[in-house]
């Protein structure tokens, strides 16, 4: 799934320099060890960067930044039909605008990201898509007296043209002339020293400052606000917030207990001298205690926060209706232990043993009584560590001399996965891909014979198929189901108004994934049921030799995402085409489909909480090539770093690889295999060998798809004929040749 720069934040748009120079300028200098060394930078280092940024803001003044307008759309020009996909915000700009009197504001910025900074927030909890309409899952929308507009990425220009109405003004990042979030609010409010209202829940400390240090310069200040306008707003229609049932991970799927990963995590806080731990994000939280829910769509993840301290074994975690969920019985048929007895506790979710004894203090998950419980735990601590990711009205209550902020623990440790996590993730592979194979190889039989799919019903069928599958918990994101142009939208979700049929004369992409006990998958392939053109199979090609490249890669331990990206970009660059997204996120096991903090993408610029690529970490390949209105390629497999042999060792130097456990595959089609190289069709007849020999058994019931995945396993040779099929033309030639010559004779 070609989301790979997690999670979406202002952080796209940092700028050079903040308050905060340790996080902030180091990484804008490359240093890899930022987040870990003291501040230390010369007058003249100090000086240049500030003289960088003042020729860079010299351009916020641009008179084409203040006449940017949503007339320069192509949906909103005179006479143009809007689309049906356009959603009108006339109503919802009016009624938050009425509320800048009273907060005494120019201007409010709308993130996408809730409490949690989450990628995919709840239902409840989407007040970037309600105030713009555009319901890709990255943006900010920025609200004026008289202007508003919403900044996104390139993954959902196509998508926000069709869904903004014209209030709005389109903001496209990394395009040439286009201004940044910063950059435009200051072109439009510097000349009045306006003011800029967000709420600190929903904005990380990181970005907040980074804003107000920018602002304050130009005379703009940046002011929290007591209530979310939004939320303030939105009153008819709102989803109700989530609560989902909360159930325990078996140890099986686990690897390691909650307890064990106490003391890890406590061994970490004592090495960096740390006092207290506070996690807020979802994902960690999920992952610490060995818990998963449903609160947020595609991720099984359940509200909640939590607090650790280095001298207790008690834990203290906030959940919603706690005291429910503590004593029901399991709802997933693997689970046997309650709450209360999985986490050592009471049935009131009170610990009643001693501090050396583990137990989970479960409260209510209650804004108040968190920020409570931080003010309680800041008071006896000498250092409290918080992620990258925390809110800015967390982090606010913590003094800076007490505030430590890096990747916490739990992030570090939940991306490197245990043995049972890496078993795992292989078998949910292997079940995920007899799921797709088995659809996939009907799919393509029934549209030849001209029976009716479409991208909808295709979506539907497929998600059957692993609902089937053992463990199956689920999809892991909408399914991206996208024939010809709308394949080119590159998270375009089919619905009943743009559902269009599968055919043999267009493409057909198909990124979708499951959630498993034991792991989560994610697997895109592009398909042509029909004859394409050479310039659809070279494109095809080009994308399918930068994922082996990169699959093929061994690189020394040490290196970031960013540095190896270009590996895979590099036979698009040979030609001159470009994608805009990353090549690679992380992915949880049985949590997030898109796992931060690593990632391999040159996309954007590098991130604070970036960290090196290391073993066992888990990582999406995934290269594309798109064109607006014509069709689009991804082709993406999960990959999983292990230690590699090398011909020489350098100097204790440790080089890695990746381990290809996505098993489907490619389609012959559309491969052109005259500008494959020999190593490369190498790699592809070792994958497919590998894919025939695990997932074949498995579907050897199954006629159609036994000889759909025989056929494309089928070995290769350098023009593109397989083995088998120079095996009958062979047998042939010789037949004929034996028969002339008995004629001559």
């Amino acid at each position: 799934m070609g989301l790979e720069d997690i999670p979406w934040s202002l952080a796209y748009i940092r700028e050079p320099l903040t308050s905060d120079l340790s996080s902030s300028i180091f990484p804008t200098l490359g240093s890899r060890e930022a987040p870990n060394i003291s501040f230390a930078v010369t007058v003249t280092s100090f000086s240049l960067l500030l003289e960088t940024e003042g020729s860079r803001y010299k351009r916020a003044t641009d008179a084409n930044y203040l006449n940017l307008s949503p007339n320069d759309r192509p949906n909103c020009q005179p006479g143009v039909q809007k689309p049906s996909t356009q959603v009108d915000t006339t109503q919802r700009l009016a009624d938050l605008r009425r509320h800048f009197g009273s907060e005494n504001i120019d201007a409010y910025i709308v993130p996408s990201e809730d409490a949690h900074q989450s990628e995919y927030p709840s239902d409840y909890d989407l007040r970037r898509q309600f105030i713009s309409g555009l319901t890709g899952s990255a943006g900010m929308a920025m609200v004026l007296g008289s202007k508003a507009a919403l900044f996104t990425d390139g993954r959902y220009f196509l998508q926000a043209e069709a869904q903004l109405d014209c209030n709005w003004i389109l903001l496209k990042e990394g395009v040439e002339g286009m201004p940044t979030p910063n950059e435009w609010l200051i072109a439009n409010l510097a000349a009045s020293n306006g003011t800029i209202g967000a709420d600190p829940l929903l904005v990380k400390r990181t970005d907040w400052l980074d804003m107000e240090n920018t602002f304050k310069r130009h005379g703009i200040t940046m002011k929290t606000v007591s209530q979310d306008l939004v939320d303030k707003i939105w009153i008819s229609g709102r989803p109700l917030q989530p609560s989902s049932d909360v159930n325990a991970l078996p140890l099986e799927f686990a690897g390691l207990s909650w307890q064990q990963k106490l003391d890890n995590v406590q061994a970490s806080m004592t090495t960096k001298g740390a006092d207290s731990l506070i996690l807020t994000g979802l994902d960690e939280t999920a992952w610490m205690f060995n818990l998963r829910g449903s609160d947020i769509a595609y991720n099984p993840f359940f509200l909640s926060y939590a607090i650790i301290e280095a001298d207790s074994k008690h834990m203290t975690l906030f959940l919603r209706n706690h005291a429910s969920k503590l004593n029901k019985e399991p709802t997933d048929s693997e689970t046997t232990a309650n709450l209360t007895s999985h986490l050592n506790t009471s049935p009131s979710g009170q610990c009643t043993v001693p501090t050396t004894q583990y137990c989970v203090k479960v409260l209510e998950y209650d804004t108040s009584r968190f920020l409570t419980e931080v003010d309680s735990v800041v008071q006896r601590s000498q250092t409290v560590w918080v992620s990258y990711i925390a809110n800015y009205a967390v982090c606010s209550r913590i003094p800076k001399l007490k505030l430590l902020q890096d990747n916490t623990p739990a992030a570090m440790m939940k991306a490197q996965k245990n043995d049972k996590e890496r078993q795992g993730m292989r078998n949910s592979h292997i079940r995920d891909a007899e799921a797709l194979i088995r659809f996939v190889s009907r799919l393509e039989k029934e549209v030849k014979e001209g029976k009716q799919w479409t991208e909808v019903s295709a979506a539907q069928a497929l998600k059957k198929s692993r609902e089937s599958a053992l463990y199956n918990r689920g999809l892991s994101f909408p399914s991206i189901s996208g024939v010809g142009e709308h394949g080119a939208v590159i998270h375009y979700k089919p619905t009943n108004e743009t559902d269009a049929r599968i055919t043999t004369s267009e493409m057909y992409l198909l990124d979708s994934g499951g959630l498993y006990l034991d792991g989560t998958t994610d697997v895109t392939r592009t398909f042509h049921f029909g004859t394409p053109t050479a310039y659809e199979k070279e494109c095809y090609t080009r994308v399918l030799m930068g994922q082996i490249d990169l699959a093929d890669l061994s690189f020394q331990k040490g290196v970031f995402g960013r540095e190896i990206d270009a590996v895979a970009r590099r036979p698009l660059w040979d030609v001159g085409l470009i994608y805009r997204h990353g090549t690679g996120h992380g992915i949880g096991m049985y949590l997030s489909v898109h796992e931060g903090p690593g990632r391999i993408s040159l996309h954007h610029s590098r991130f604070i909480w970036d960290i090196p690529l290391d073993e066992h970490q888990t990582y999406s390949d995934e290269p594309g090539y798109y064109e607006d209105g014509k069709f689009g390629i991804r082709l993406e497999n999960i990959v999983m770093i292990k230690k590699v042999d090398t011909k020489y060792k350098y100097q204790n130097s440790t080089m890695l690889g990746f381990e290809t456990i996505t098993l489907v595959p490619y389609e012959p089609n559309l491969i052109n295999y005259d500008i494959l190289s020999d190593r490369q069709i190498n790699w592809i007849n070792d994958y497919h060998k590998k894919t025939l020999d695990r997932i074949g058994p498995l579907v050897k019931n199954d006629a159609t798809a036994y000889s759909w995945l025989v056929k494309r396993c089928a070995m290769i040779n350098r023009s593109g004929t397989s083995a088998s099929e120079k095996t009958v033309s062979s047998t042939i030639l010789i037949v004929w040749v034996g028969i002339l010559t008995f004629i001559c004779s």
